[in-house]
């Protein structure tokens, strides 16, 4: 860009100076001109009055160089000529012709004698004859060649200074342009005319940025979506090989006729109760990976909160008693639009946790409250409770607080994550809040609307 700034400065003076050279040679050619008719009309009048006093005496010695002087009689002979005689009759010639009528004559023409562009100017004698002198013109090209010298020295000085202000100018251009920071473009001095291009860069870059910044964050997404499947397959894995393993031993021995008669009924209903556990195990994970899906193949409708509710305590209440838990329910009709289904399990999980990580002789409370644009769910318990440091975590799948109690009572871990990604599903939010060994309470609150 600077040498296309330095080539176009050099041009424009360059043809500033060829355009500054030609109208002061034209306005030259004509002052010169103007001198030269002034100084033919003056030695035009020094001449006359001569002749009239000396007659051709006058002319003899007179240094005639520069000028033609010619003496033409009345009738059109020649007198007196300072460069040729015996020529043809002048009465004729334009500037003669003026001078006989007017006294004074003038006529600019090519002279084919001389060759040349010459002015001519007479004037009327008292006699009646009349006086002529002539002069060469000098061209354009001649004035031109005789200040071919002084005319060199400026071109060469025009053009010294020229390059010497167009380097320093077009780097003087230029340094606006070098000094933006791309990477903070409104920033600094400046042509005004680029206040919209670097206001546009600017902007790009912002959106860059934020781009960026949403892919770095989709990256962190899936790389820890990718971490939770390997942890969830890695749980999966080692979920299902437990009971597994139990059962091929139990299986194993019973085969082998290695139990006694008597033992046979406990070693069954180990078997069963580990085959029902991985049931339950894999009825949690495919409800799980229904929900990631979004549920979109199930059907809406309205649901009362407090009558699935009751239906979920009263499956639960032999669980309850067995435990020695107490259930309150509390509330009345809260109606919304949601998936019975899943509303059902969101109620269902929060009171079979706390019902499981309750203490002996323990309470459970369930409320439910109906409002204007969204319904709550409260699960109170007496339980064991959650240390502060893994309540953030209580909603991963397979996370147990106490993992020995977990497998005491069965439970596989999934239960509060089915109950986040269903409350999800519903576009409703959840809430903790637990201090160990004194209880835990889970809030959820749903819209009415979906």
């Amino acid at each position: 860009m600077t040498k296309r700034i330095f080539c176009s400065i050099c041009l424009v003076a360059l043809v500033v100076f060829l355009a500054s050279a030609v109208l002061i040679m034209g306005v030259l050619y004509g002052y010169f001109s103007d001198i030269q008719r002034a100084q033919l009309d003056m030695q035009l009048e020094l001449a006359a009055q001569g002749a009239q006093r000396e007659g051709k005496d006058f002319f003899l010695g007179v240094e005639t160089k520069n000028y033609r002087i010619t003496w033409i009689a009345p009738q059109g002979e020649i007198l007196f000529d300072s460069h040729s005689a015996g020529m043809e009759n002048h009465l004729e010639r334009e500037e003669i012709k003026e001078a006989l009528a007017t006294g004074h004559g003038t006529s600019r023409r090519y002279s084919s004698t001389l060759m040349e562009r010459s002015f001519y100017t007479a004037q009327r004698l008292e006699d009646g004859s009349v006086l002529r002198l002539s002069m060469a013109q000098h061209s354009a090209l001649t004035l031109l060649l005789g200040m071919a010298q002084p005319i060199c020295i400026v071109f060469l000085v025009a053009v010294g200074l020229s390059v010497f202000f167009a380097v320093r100018l077009s780097r003087h251009i230029v340094r606006p342009l070098t000094r933006v920071d791309l990477d903070r473009p409104l920033e600094g001095g400046g042509y005004e005319e680029l206040k919209p291009l670097l206001g546009r860069i600017h902007s790009q870059q912002r959106q860059l940025k934020r781009q960026k910044a949403a892919l770095e964050q989709k990256q962190a997404e899936l790389d820890q979506a990718e971490q939770a499947r390997r942890e969830f397959t890695a749980n999966v894995s080692h979920e299902l090989k437990t009971p597994l393993q139990s059962i091929c031993g139990y299986a194993e021995l019973l085969q082998n006729g290695m139990v006694k008669p008597e033992d046979t009924v406990p070693f069954t209903a180990r078997i069963y109760r580990e085959a029902k556990r991985m049931v339950g195990l894999v009825e949690d994970i495919i409800s799980l990976s229904h929900l990631d899906e979004g549920a979109k193949d199930m059907d809406w409708s309205r649901v009362d909160l407090y009558e699935t509710a009751v239906q979920a305590i009263h499956s639960l209440s032999p669980q309850a008693d067995q435990a020695g838990i107490a259930l309150k329910l509390e509330g009345g009709p809260a109606p919304l639009y949601g998936i019975p289904q899943l509303l059902y399990s969101i109620v269902y999980n929060l009171c079979d946790n706390a019902i499981k990580y309750n203490h002996p002789e323990g309470r459970v409370q369930i409320e439910v409250k109906a409002g204007e644009e969204r319904v709550s769910l409260t699960v109170s318990d007496t339980g064991i409770g959650i240390p502060d440091e893994e309540q953030e975590r209580i909603f991963q799948r397979f996370y147990r607080v106490d993992k020995s109690r977990s497998q005491a009572v069965g439970g596989t871990g999934l239960g509060l994550s089915i109950v986040k990604h269903a409350v999800l599903v519903h576009h409703g939010e959840i809430s903790l809040e637990s201090c160990q060994e004194q209880g835990t309470t889970v809030t959820v609150w749903l819209p009415t609307k979906g």
